[in-house]
């Protein structure tokens, strides 16, 4: 059975919780900052040389509807490795950090995972806005960190330029590809005149960059291009942001948003009566059930998002099937987005460590593109694909997410599901679009 151990400043009630949860064969979905899971006793720093891993995600703020069950995807590929081997002979650990979605956090939490924890690999950011704060601490202290989510087309960019050494990757694409996937989306639907609003951020204003370019290239017009509509995550009040990106009354309304902030944008543009005969096409960042929800009813129990449409970062790599399958036997519950990019990071880091026979982050990063891309055999479980760079072989991994073919910028690439909300409030993924024209 798995030992759980608190780092400084954990409850103890959540201790109980997880010491329960492993009890009874299930992995926790909403682990809080800060836990130490380790399948022996990891006093004395683990043992010195054990490989220790982190995760860096959101399980309070704004993307936390979404972030919460990340730690358990991390924990389950943690502890399917430890209890096959573990890495180089020794068991791997796991510190749960909570990033709150916010980009202090984010660097405070690096911080003390690369200097305190002395982590070799971090799965994490999600937030772009909190990796680009997380990454120079990182890549100063040698720790690869390999994001779920961070989609930002800034990163290729500044890997391009080579300020991250290879300490950085990413599981699930850049917006370079969503944007496309979205404004392929709206050609396709007919719209022709959208206008945008986006957070203030890396991954709003990226992600509006691209999708105004693609959408233009289409046939299409941006309405609101020279004077985009920008909210600043921490605002109150949207009033004003609502009634510029739906005021001219466009086909449809291209919004990049998290959770929180953004429900509150929509449900001031409902009350203002601006939505009314506007298609809003959403993103990933507020891909979640919760959504709907949160934007609200109409006074006779409609969702006033139905009919809302939007892309995802697609799961559909060849280990889905087995994944999804281990994931509802452990939790008992369905894979959400980003769930299998969060076990494929995880998976990643232990392979590119093993390969490296070497439990550190420099070892990792020397290896990450090495067990992710051909040359090597395709192996889809990861019980095998450690052993089999155990005994020398070259692997190419194939993941849950995707083949995840990591390049020489830390990306990869995928298709994209769309989806719609449904009357109900519910999430109906309705097909898949991709990227490429």
């Amino acid at each position: 059975m798995s030992k759980v151990t608190l780092a400084h400043g954990t409850k103890p009630s959540l201790a109980i919780s997880l010491a329960i949860a492993f009890a009874t064969g299930m992995l926790t979905t909403a682990c809080q900052s800060s836990t130490t899971t380790t399948t022996e006793d990891s006093s004395a720093g683990g043992g010195g040389d054990e490989l220790k891993i982190a995760t860096l995600t959101p399980s309070t703020g704004d993307l936390s509807s979404i972030g919460q069950v990340f730690p358990a995807a991390v924990e389950l590929a943690v502890n399917q490795v430890n209890e096959c081997g573990g890495v180089n002979g020794k068991p791997v650990s796991l510190v749960v950090e909570d990033s709150q979605t916010d980009p202090n956090a984010g660097a405070a939490g690096m911080t003390k995972l690369a200097e305190v924890d002395k982590v070799a690999g971090v799965v994490g950011a999600f937030a772009s806005s909190v990796s680009t704060a997380a990454l120079p601490i990182a890549v100063r202290n040698n720790v690869m960190m390999i994001s779920p989510g961070s989609t930002s087309p800034v990163f290729t960019q500044q890997a391009q330029e080579g300020k991250y050494n290879g300490y950085w990757a990413r599981t699930a694409p850049p917006d370079t590809y969503q944007a496309r996937a979205l404004a392929k989306l709206a050609n396709e639907k007919g719209f022709k005149n959208v206008s945008t609003v986006v957070i203030n951020n890396d991954y709003g204003v990226g992600f509006e960059k691209e999708f105004t370019q693609a959408f233009e290239k289409l046939g299409g017009t941006v309405v609101n291009k020279n004077n985009p509509t920008r909210y600043d995550p921490k605002a109150t009040t949207f009033d004003t942001e609502a009634a510029s990106a739906f005021g001219e009354k466009p086909d449809a309304v291209a919004a990049v948003l998290y959770a929180e902030t953004g429900s509150l944008l929509l449900k001031a543009a409902y009350q203002q009566g601006l939505a009314e005969g506007v298609t809003v096409m959403l993103t990933d960042g507020v891909y979640s059930e919760d959504f709907p929800k949160q934007v609200g009813k109409t006074s006779d129990g409609k969702y006033l998002l139905g009919g809302a449409i939007g892309t995802v970062p697609g799961a559909n790599g060849p280990a889905l099937e087995e994944f999804t399958q281990l994931w509802k036997e452990k939790t008992g519950k369905e894979v959400t987005a980003y769930v299998p990019h969060s076990y494929d990071a995880a998976a990643l880091l232990m392979l590119a460590a093993q390969a490296a026979k070497a439990n550190t982050g420099e070892g990792i990063q020397s290896k990450i593109r090495e067990v992710s891309s051909t040359p090597g055999t395709e192996v889809t479980d990861l019980c095998q694909a450690m052993e089999m760079v155990r005994n020398g072989e070259e692997i190419d991994y194939q993941g849950a997410s995707s083949n995840v073919d990591i390049d020489e910028n830390g990306d990869v690439v995928g298709d994209y599901d769309t989806w719609e909300v449904e009357p109900d409030g519910k999430l109906d993924v309705t097909g898949k679009v991709s990227p490429e024209a």
